[in-house]
């Protein structure tokens, strides 16, 4: 059997018939025991670890990918390792809950930001834990209001106050495989919520490797996979028994989905905020993900870590990724600007030039690239295949310049330089401003620093102002947001500050296994270079040794498997 073989359509009787079926088993799913629920996990985690190499060797066959080469750790990577992470951590929830009432989070864990606000540390949870991220630490910033005493109060509200039963329609991602999957268990272990997904037509492949994996959920009759596109996607949608609605996609799926087809008749609800969908609606719909540098005292090393870093942002999944790098931003008049950008072509030079598996990107790449000046290409692209795009120095004041207002979703990347002082605490101020007002989305954002200038007062206060200010659900410090999204402890989503009418990227939280309410956004640090680097750098020689050893311990985590797994990580 060809292992992507992809499902043909569901018609509409059998996907009426999943979502009553899953209507029904809705109601007694709320009032399961939490005993139950971790008994249905455990199974859940066995079931995905046997799904776990044919489902990663299908992905490759979809994304051209030698599954026994180092690239095909990727899938290993954003695959399995996430979802059997994410059903470990729910376990460990619910057992907290056992004994708690809520996910613990001790009180050692917590500060008060410098405006007041509150935030807590979920990452590492303790040292075992910390070893997949040395010297990475995770946090979540609370909106006002939330406070240590009544922290409680913002945690596991499905928990504390069941509702009676709610089916959620989820229109699964089709660019990385643990999403559809990830989705699906925040809403059915954190909100309490039956689902019916209907997978992605690019990587409907997976459907039936989830459906034997989630066979105990569909024992349960709170779980279900259709297949199809646009037509069947809008019927699950707007289904009667379907409460709620979830999708990872495009901006665009969402507007036509609240709004109607494109044209004067949508605009006109969207300007008097009448959606034709009143269904609760989350969503995760992509970003131009800027990467700011701040000027500092670099070496030549350590420079050049963070080009790798860079590089890899933006060559990972053929750069189809909500968080890869598209925006790079530093100080129009630094010294070390060029030196960079270089940097970041060099290390584009060790990534492999990727099929462009998902539709319409040779027509993005085209709209980015045609008649740029300043355009550096890296690598040589075969039929069906991009190469990098670099499209450097565009300028900052033309805001209506299609990479401030439109993901390209390929393998481009732009630069541009902020005019003004190389002085960091003043640079990050101007960058505030304008990325929150100037560039699409609102999901994730990097700024790398400079230790040094970290010990600066003024400078310091600059980068923490800068990462509570900033308008992204995930700030990171040196290091990919991604990384935020592989530890699923840590909430993804885009800034509560989105609207419906201008959506970006999209409202609402996955992954969250504290089960935290009330979130402002995540922030992950990490050192300006580590060994072992990323596994994400083009060229690293033990992504798959990695990704299959990390699976192993995500399953059954113990320090004796930590050797293997560092071993593997070195292979750079």
């Amino acid at each position: 059997m060809h292992r992507a073989a992809v499902p043909p359509p569901t018609s509409a009787s059998t996907l009426d018939a999943a979502v009553q079926r899953v209507k029904e088993g809705s109601r007694a799913w709320v009032k399961r025991s939490v005993p139950e629920r971790i008994a249905v996990l455990e199974s859940l985690r066995q079931a995905y670890a046997a799904v776990a190499e044919p489902s990663v060797r299908a992905a490759c066959e979809a994304k051209g990918i030698d599954p026994d080469s180092a690239l095909a750790g990727e899938e290993w990577l954003a695959g399995p390792m996430v979802v059997l992470r994410n059903l470990r951590l729910l376990v460990d929830a619910l057992k907290d809950i056992q004994r708690h009432g809520v996910p613990h989070i001790p009180a050692s864990r917590l500060r008060t930001l410098e405006d007041g606000r509150l935030a807590a540390r979920l990452y590492p949870r303790d040292a075992l834990d910390g070893m997949l991220l040395p010297r990475n630490v995770g946090e979540v910033y609370f909106q006002p209001g939330v406070t240590a005493s009544n922290l409680r109060e913002h945690q596991a509200s499905f928990y504390r106050k069941p509702h009676e039963g709610r089916v959620c329609a989820v229109l699964g991602g089709g660019n990385v495989n643990s999403i559809p999957p990830a989705d699906c268990l925040y809403k059915l272990f954190v909100e309490g919520t039956a689902c019916v997904l209907k997978m992605n037509p690019v990587n409907a492949y997976l459907g039936p490797f989830l459906e034997q994996a989630f066979a105990p959920l569909s024992r349960l009759d709170v779980f279900a996979v259709v297949y199809g596109g646009g037509e069947e996607g809008a019927a699950l949608v707007n289904h009667p028994a379907v409460d709620e609605v979830h999708v990872t996609g495009s901006d665009a799926t969402h507007d036509a989905l609240v709004w109607g087809p494109p044209g004067p008749e949508a605009e006109a609800r969207r300007a008097r905020d009448e959606p034709l969908l009143r269904k609760p609606f989350t969503s995760e719909l992509g970003n131009i993900s800027p990467v700011v540098v701040v000027p500092g005292p670099y070496s030549e090393g350590e420079l050049r870590f963070q080009a790798d870093n860079i590089a890899g942002m933006v060559a990972n999944n053929a750069s189809f990724n909500c968080n890869a790098a598209k925006l790079l931003v530093q100080p129009k008049t630094w010294a070390r600007r060029a030196e960079l950008v270089d940097g970041v072509r060099h290390g584009l030079g060790h990534a492999a030039v990727r099929r462009a598996y998902y539709p319409g990107a040779a027509q993005r790449w085209t709209q980015f690239t045609q008649g740029r000046s300043n355009l550096q290409l890296v690598g040589t692209a075969t039929e069906g295949e991009l190469p990098y795009a670099l499209i450097a120095d565009v300028d900052p004041s033309q805001s209506s310049d299609r990479v401030f207002r439109q993901e390209p979703w390929c393998t481009v990347l732009s630069e541009t330089g902020l005019p003004g002082t190389d002085d960091p605490a003043a640079f990050l101020e101007q960058v505030v401003s304008f990325l929150n007002t100037q560039v699409w989305g609102t999901l994730n954002a990097t700024l790398i620093v400079h230790p040094e200038t970290l010990k600066d007062p003024a400078a310091r206060a600059a980068v923490e102002r800068a990462i509570r200010e900033l308008r992204y659900g995930t700030v990171a410090v040196n290091t990919w947001p991604a990384a935020a999204y592989a530890l699923v402890s840590l909430p993804w989503g885009g800034h509560p500050t989105a609207h419906r009418r201008d959506i970006q990227s999209g409202l609402g939280w996955v992954h969250n296994t504290s089960m935290l309410e009330s979130i402002e956004k995540a922030a992950l640090r990490a050192p300006l270079t580590n060994l072992p680097a990323p596994p994400w750098v083009p060229g690293h020689r033990g992504t798959r040794e990695l990704g299959k050893r990390l699976v192993a311990f995500e399953l059954s985590p113990s320090w004796l498997k930590v050797p293997g797994i560092a071993a593997a990580a070195l292979r750079r």
